[in-house]
Formats: structure tokens, C-alpha cells, sequence
């Protein structure tokens, strides 16, 4: 498949958006070390990256889900207790 020409590539950049301001300021291997350190990125989706007002909050959020699934279930506490064994 060929590669589009410069005339034929479609601009889906909105109007009020300025290419040349928003690649001014921007840094080329921003994220390389952590790249290289194994750190994942994900992208949120908009409605939850609005939920949370830090990437710190994000992991806290994370952190806290991940507790809650070391928590037995209501369902596993109720065979357990009904578990003649225990």
C-alpha cells in the first residue's frame, strides 16, 4: 500500500489548535528512561482521567483496588461458614 502524499493526507487537526505553538515547547524523549525502566503507560479514558486530579490519585485509586481483591468475597465467607470444617 502506498503512503499518502502530503496533498492527499487529511488534516484532522481542529482549527483553534496551533501545530507549530503545541511542538514548540515539546521535549523529544520525555519518557525514555522510564520507558526503559519498564513503566507502564496507559491511557485513561476521558471520563475516568476527569475523576481523578493527580496521576498520584490514579495510583492510590489502583493500590486500593488492588487490597480490596486480597479481601474474601461475601460468597467465599458464606462457604466458609457454612463449611463444616472450619
Amino acid at each position: 500500500m502506498k503512503k499518502k502524499s502530503k496533498e492527499e493526507e487529511v488534516d484532522e487537526l481542529r482549527p483553534e489548535y496551533d501545530l507549530g505553538e503545541l511542538l514548540k515547547h515539546g521535549v523529544q524523549g520525555k519518557y525514555a528512561e522510564r520507558y526503559r525502566q519498564g513503566t507502564n503507560l496507559v491511557l485513561l479514558a476521558p471520563d475516568v482521567a476527569r475523576a481523578f486530579s493527580s496521576e498520584e490519585a490514579v495510583n492510590e485509586a489502583l493500590r486500593l483496588v488492588i487490597q480490596l481483591r486480597k479481601l474474601p468475597s461475601a460468597s467465599e465467607k458464606k462457604q466458609s461458614e457454612a463449611d463444616p470444617k472450619h
